[in-house]
C-alpha cells in the first residue's frame, strides 16, 4: 500500500458517497435551502474555519505538526478569501476529526476530508459558473487547486509515516470515518428540510 493507492481505494469504496457530496444537494444542505453567492461562500468559510481550528489543536500536539499547521494556514486563508466573518461549521465531519488521536490516524482524517472538499469546492465552482459570477467562479478553483495541492502532501507524508499494513489500514479507517460522518451530515440535513436521500447501494 501507498499514499496513491490509498486515495484510489477510497475513492472506489466510497463512491456513491463521494459523488453525492459533490452534488447540488449537498451544496442546498450546507445553505440551507438558500442557495445564494453569499450562502454558498458563508458555507465554504464555515468549513474552512472549522478545518484550520481542527489542524491548529493538531499541531499543537505534536506529531506532523508542520505539515498541520500548514494545513491550518491553507484553511484560514480559504475562509479570509471568501467569507472572513463566518462562524466555525458545527458538524459531526469535525467531532469525528477531534476522535483522533495519533498521527497516522489523523493523516488519515485530513485525507477523507480532502476527498470531500474536492468535491464540494468543486460543486461551488459549478454554482458560480452557473451564476454567471465568473470571478467568483476563478476564485473557487484556485481555492481546489490549494485544497488538491494539500492532499497530496497528506498523501507525501502517510508514505512516509505508514511503516506497516496496520498503520495503513488506521489511515483507511480514519479517512472512511471522516466520509461517513460527513455523509451523515448530509442525510439528516436534507431529511430535517423533507428531503429523503437515496439509499447508499
Amino acid at each position: 500500500m501507498d499514499g496513491t493507492t490509498l486515495v484510489e481505494t477510497l475513492t472506489d469504496d466510497l463512491e456513491t458517497e463521494l459523488s453525492r457530496l459533490g452534488s447540488s444537494k449537498w451544496l442546498y444542505a450546507l445553505t440551507e435551502g438558500e442557495m445564494t453567492g453569499s450562502t454558498v461562500r458563508a458555507a465554504a468559510a464555515a468549513d474552512a474555519s472549522a478545518a484550520a481550528e481542527r489542524f491548529e489543536a493538531w499541531a499543537a500536539d505534536g506529531g506532523t505538526a508542520d505539515l498541520f499547521a500548514d494545513l491550518a494556514d491553507t484553511a484560514t486563508d480559504r475562509a479570509d478569501t471568501v467569507d472572513a466573518d463566518a462562524d466555525p461549521a458545527d458538524r459531526r465531519t469535525y467531532g469525528t476529526l477531534a476522535g483522533f488521536d495519533d498521527p497516522v490516524a489523523r493523516l488519515g482524517g485530513a485525507l477523507g476530508h480532502s476527498l470531500v472538499l474536492d468535491r464540494t469546492v468543486g460543486q461551488m465552482v459549478g454554482f458560480f459558473v452557473g451564476d454567471a459570477d465568473p470571478s467568483t467562479a476563478g476564485t473557487f478553483r484556485d481555492l481546489r487547486d490549494e485544497a488538491d495541492a494539500d492532499r497530496d502532501r497528506i498523501v507525501a507524508a502517510l508514505d512516509d509515516r505508514c511503516d506497516s499494513d496496520a498503520d495503513w489500514d488506521r489511515a483507511r479507517s480514519a479517512a472512511t470515518a471522516v466520509v461517513e460522518a460527513t455523509y451523515e451530515d448530509y442525510v439528516e440535513t436534507l431529511e430535517s428540510m423533507g428531503i429523503k436521500p437515496k439509499n447508499v447501494c
